[in-house]
C-alpha cells in the first residue's frame, strides 16, 4: 500500500511535470533512496477536465522508479494522447490528476478469475493490445464479461476475441487523485 505522504509526493511530482511539459519545459523527479516512490512499477496518470477525459497514459513495464514513471506519463498525457490536443497553458488550473499505480501483470483465464473494481484487464492477440483499468469497469457498471469485450474493443478486435486464443492478463492498482 502506498501511504498517504507518498500519494501526496507523487501527485505533486505529476503536477510539477505536467506545468513543465505545458510550459515548454521539462522536469525531472526527486527519487527517494526507499518506499513507493523509488520502487520500479508501471503506473497511468488521467487527467480530467470538468469530469471529462483529457488525457490518460500508462506505462505497463516496471523498469523505473514509481516517481520517474508518474512524471513521464503525466508530461505524455497532456501532450501525447492522440485522442486529444495537447493541454494549454490556460487549462492547468482546471486539470485534475488522477494516479494508478500497477501491480505486476498476471496471466488468467476467463471471467471467473476476474473481480470487477479490483482487476484491470489487458488482451493481447497478434499485433493487438488494449488496456482498461480496475475503475473504469465498476465506474461503468460492466460486469466481467463485458469488461472483456470492451477491452477488446479497446485493442480493436471482435468484442469476443478473449474466448479465441486471445491472452488475457489482469493487474491490481492503487488509484488515488487530487
Amino acid at each position: 500500500m502506498i501511504g498517504d505522504d507518498d500519494r501526496a509526493f507523487l501527485l505533486r511530482t505529476a503536477r510539477r511535470a505536467l506545468e513543465a511539459a505545458v510550459r515548454g519545459g521539462s522536469f525531472m523527479p526527486e527519487i527517494p533512496k526507499r518506499g513507493p516512490a523509488a520502487e520500479k512499477r508501471g503506473a497511468f496518470v488521467t487527467l480530467t477536465r470538468d469530469g471529462a477525459l483529457r488525457g490518460c497514459i500508462g506505462r505497463i513495464v516496471a523498469d523505473e522508479p514509481l516517481a520517474v514513471v508518474v512524471a513521464e506519463m503525466a508530461r505524455a498525457a497532456a501532450l501525447d494522447d492522440p485522442r486529444f490536443p495537447p493541454v494549454g497553458e490556460d487549462e492547468l488550473e482546471a486539470i485534475d490528476i488522477e494516479i494508478s499505480a500497477m501491480s505486476p501483470v498476471r496471466r488468467v483465464s476467463g471471467p471467473e478469475e476476474i473481480v470487477v473494481g479490483r482487476d484491470g484487464l489487458i488482451i493481447r492477440k497478434g499485433p493487438r493490445s488494449g488496456l482498461l483499468l480496475p475503475q473504469v469497469a465498476s465506474e461503468r457498471g460492466w460486469d466481467a464479461v463485458r469488461f472483456l469485450d470492451e477491452t477488446c474493443r479497446k485493442a480493436a478486435l471482435p468484442p469476443d476475441a478473449w474466448k479465441e486464443g486471445a491472452a488475457i492478463e489482469t493487474f491490481r492498482a492503487e488509484v488515488w487523485s487530487e
